[in-house]
């Protein structure tokens, strides 16, 4: 069963919100609550409470000052998550474990801080019946994630995930892109460019399965998730790193698309679920 992470996973959105909701964020309101930021003359913030003695009596002009404050904002953290086909391969991993592992993750750890979180299925359409609207609740949160794991990937294409960008229209969030991104590139680009606006986060699930757990030779049966068949192919060290350098090649291409919409690097979650990698990318990205 999917649970609360053994530890946070720890995020810094790379715009300051505004807005009345407090939270654990710099906004970019300052007033009389939050965190000291400065000393105004009182025309500046006509509030007598924040009136700062100290700094009154040592002007020499005998101004009146107050201290203003910093807020701090609360977030909405969103979660899509794509559920074509290809996302039922089982291998060193599962990837839909990996993906309902990260979203109770997320959800334990932007509850506690006071952010909301949703989540957004998707496959060629925005699956209904794996929808969650922003939640500041845990307990619906960590249900939703139960029911990715187990959420049946049966469509091909996602296609879906362009209708969730556009469902999160009006301020930025910070939103996580969950997925092994065996999509078209062209596809890929529309998704980035529909999240322009938001602080994106791509998550590449992969499985060491697919590369470095390849035999160097041997028999290996190939089954394309997507609809194409199953192929019998007689692996052996030239097609081996043949097949190792086209993924690479394809990591490579996704980190490009990405940069080219300025979202951040692409986290690669491989086999199982890490927070505390995952924190350590989200503040170094």
């Amino acid at each position: 069963m999917t649970g609360a992470p053994s530890a946070d996973i720890i995020y810094l959105p790379r715009w300051r919100p505004r807005g009345r909701r407090f939270g654990a964020h710099r906004g970019q309101e300052a007033g009389g609550l939050g965190t000291f930021r400065d000393q105004v003359p009182f025309l500046t913030l006509p509030d007598a409470r924040r009136i700062d003695l100290r700094a009154s009596l040592r002007d020499p002009f005998e101004g009146v000052h107050v201290r203003r404050f910093e807020m701090r904002n609360a977030v909405e953290v969103w979660a899509l998550i794509d559920l074509s086909a290809s996302m039922r391969f089982q291998g060193a991993g599962d990837r839909l474990r990996l993906a309902a592992d990260l979203c109770a993750g997320l959800a334990a750890s932007a509850t506690r801080i006071g952010d909301g979180l949703g989540v957004i299925g998707c496959d060629r359409a925005v699956r209904a019946d794996l929808y969650l609207p922003a939640t500041r609740r845990r307990g619906p949160a960590l249900a939703m994630a139960e029911r990715i794991a187990a959420a049946r990937c049966e469509a091909t294409g996602a296609e879906g995930l362009l209708e969730a960008a556009r469902l999160l229209f009006g301020r930025p969030r910070l939103v996580f892109l969950v997925s092994d991104f065996r999509w078209p590139q062209a596809l890929i680009g529309q998704v980035f460019a529909a999240l322009a606006l938001h602080d994106t986060v791509p998550v590449l699930l992969a499985d060491s399965a697919e590369d470095a757990g390849l035999p160097d030779w041997g028999l290996v049966e190939l089954d394309d998730l997507e609809g194409a068949g199953r192929r019998l192919v007689f692996l052996r060290p030239a097609l081996k790193r043949r097949w190792i350098a086209r993924e690479q090649a394809r990591r490579d291409a996704l980190r490009s698309l990405a940069a080219a919409s300025s979202a951040r690097a692409p986290f690669h979650l491989v086999d199982r679920f890490n927070a505390q990698a995952l924190t350590r990318h989200l503040l170094a990205t």
